[in-house]
């Protein structure tokens, strides 16, 4: 089974800006009720759902609290109908500067759980909270964000990029177990992008280096990796499911 994303109801998770801010706009674009998902920006989702229009609402919820998830998840059932689709983007607070990002020798056991908090356990909440919808329906599209780190730890960010590799693995375990209930999940994987808050510290010399050595000669921006999320919710990715599809401009193959 399958459908037009313009006939979905989107949750995109850590959407009030960057990344997750793009990825709600595309998907609105297409047609589909967005699910505007925030934990501190409150002022930027909702000035965000505004612009989308009525088939658009900014809800406040830490996807590692599941009692909030599926609070959430209620409010926006009652109010955009049963959740369709998850995009799954929420980000630990994190800066991509790697002068200052933490080596072996000081990374914390709280840095690490910070980061597989959100990235992992979030991603398990709010799978949770929206599967029984989607099975009963018999379809369900899970996306989520994840890093070409994992592939080419060219800085090592070892707490957030750990917590990708997880959800990566998440994702394909999920895609498993889904399966048979008509639910794909896949994962989109993005480089460095120009310029979200967490890459805002990056200094431009690096942003000219990744430029550089990819085939396209730019860095990715957050718009471009939202345009190929709509890949995995459309029909043409009806019989895909457990995939990573990197999204960076060709600065990794594979």
């Amino acid at each position: 089974m399958s459908k037009a994303i313009h006939d979905q109801t989107v949750l995109v998770t850590g959407a009030g800006r960057g990344l997750g801010a793009a990825i709600a706009t595309a998907f609105a674009r297409e047609g589909a009720a967005v699910v505007i998902n925030y934990r501190h920006s409150q002022s930027a989702a909702q000035a965000l759902a505004t612009r989308l229009g009525d088939r658009a609402v900014a809800l406040r919820a830490d996807v590692t609290d599941p009692g909030a998830v599926a609070a959430m998840i209620a409010e926006a059932t009652d109010r955009l109908g049963p959740i369709t689709t998850v995009v799954h983007s929420a980000l630990a607070d994190y800066s991509f500067n790697g002068d200052a990002r933490q080596t072996l020798a000081t990374l914390s056991h709280a840095d690490m759980a910070a980061q597989h908090a959100t990235a992992v356990l979030g991603a398990l909440n709010v799978i949770q909270a929206t599967v029984p919808a989607m099975a009963a329906a018999q379809f369900g599209r899970i996306i989520t964000i994840g890093t070409n780190l994992v592939q080419n730890p060219v800085v090592p960010y070892h707490d957030y990029t750990s917590a990708k590799a997880a959800l990566l693995g998440l994702t394909r375990t999920s895609a498993a177990e889904l399966g048979p209930k008509g639910i794909t999940v896949n994962m989109v994987s993005g480089g460095l992008l120009r310029t979200t808050d967490a890459s805002a510290a990056t200094p431009q010399v690096v942003f000219d280096l990744i430029a550089g050595n990819t085939p396209l000669r730019s860095v990715t921006t957050p718009a471009e990796v939202a345009d190929a999320t709509l890949f995995f919710a459309s029909p043409w990715a009806r019989a895909v499911t457990g995939q990573n599809l990197i999204v960076d401009g060709g600065l990794v193959f594979g």
